[in-house]
């Protein structure tokens, strides 16, 4: 078993020829690249026998494989915004828009991540996380590096856990997980308020797919199939306090109470591949990044 810190990582190993792997779990842009350049073999559907826990809701986000030909959803998650409520000297809107509330200012951070953080831009403005139009693309410029950057510290990527459980960050865009986990479970109740914003933003889709090449092919469609027992993948999710969003059946076995409900990520819409669309991005993160 090996972990790779990102996407690109992993997906670059293989095509640089790594061996022996059986299963990846890729997000839902590199898992649809793999699919178009043939890189996964074909899921032995006779085996699946626990495919039909999977949420209809969940597969109709995944277009790029709806029949699960390829790949078995095993996690769909979202950022959110988590606010230390210990901290907050006044009420605020539970929207994207919290960014641009004064009284965070100078304890705000947002995730280094330019299709998160204009992703929630668009979201807030009513326009598609993966939008190209131009004039949709420079209202959210113009909301971020006007309204919300003047309130953060900095765009974060890693450390934004560490100074919220220290009490430096009082605003966090991030991964509820993150949080928690640098948060004493004695401080959760108290102090830390997540949430995703009904307006949505983008979301994550990892599933668990068969490599081309991989020698334990049996084995690794039974594998597949046994995380999906609604038994097992509750332990999954009591592990990680995750909400029950994939598996129907396992909510009902779950011993911890989740860190936010599945309900939330539902007008959540999944990043996609946008293509040559990404130099879009780059250049909007670049002018916002180093704007003053």
């Amino acid at each position: 078993v090996d972990s790779y810190a990102s996407n690109e990582e992993m997906y670059s190993k293989l095509k640089a020829g790594a061996k022996g792997y059986d299963i990846v779990f890729p997000s839902q842009d590199y898992a649809s690249i793999m699919i178009k350049q043939k890189m996964l073999r074909e899921l032995d559907q006779s085996k699946l026998t626990n495919k039909g826990y999977i949420s209809p809701l969940v597969l109709s986000k995944a277009t790029y494989d709806p029949e699960m030909r390829y790949c078995v959803p095993y996690y769909y998650g979202a950022a959110g915004i988590c606010v230390n409520k210990a901290k907050a000297t006044g009420t605020y809107e539970r929207t994207w828009n919290i960014f641009a509330d004064p009284q965070f200012k100078g304890h705000a951070t947002m995730m280094d991540d330019m299709r998160e953080v204009i992703g929630d831009a668009l979201a807030y403005q009513g326009h598609d996380v993966n939008s190209l139009d131009d004039t949709e693309l420079a209202q959210a410029k113009k909301l971020i590096e006007e309204k919300w950057k003047p309130n953060l510290v900095k765009f974060d990527a890693e450390g934004f856990g560490k100074s919220f459980a220290s009490g430096d960050f009082w605003l966090c865009q991030g991964y509820a997980e993150v949080v928690h986990g640098e948060v004493t479970e004695d401080r959760w109740e108290n102090e830390i308020d997540f949430f995703i914003p009904q307006e949505g933003g983008p979301a994550y889709l990892d599933s668990m797919c068969i490599l081309k090449d991989a020698p334990h092919y049996e084995l690794a469609n039974e594998f597949i199939n046994f995380i999906h027992e609604p038994q097992i993948y509750a332990q999954f999710l009591d592990a990680f306090r995750f909400p029950c969003s994939v598996n129907t059946e396992a909510g009902q076995y779950m011993k911890t109470k989740p860190m936010y409900e599945a309900s939330q990520m539902d007008n959540c819409v999944l990043k996609e591949d946008v293509g040559e669309g990404l130099d879009k991005y780059n250049t909007i993160w670049q002018d916002i990044r180093f704007s003053d």
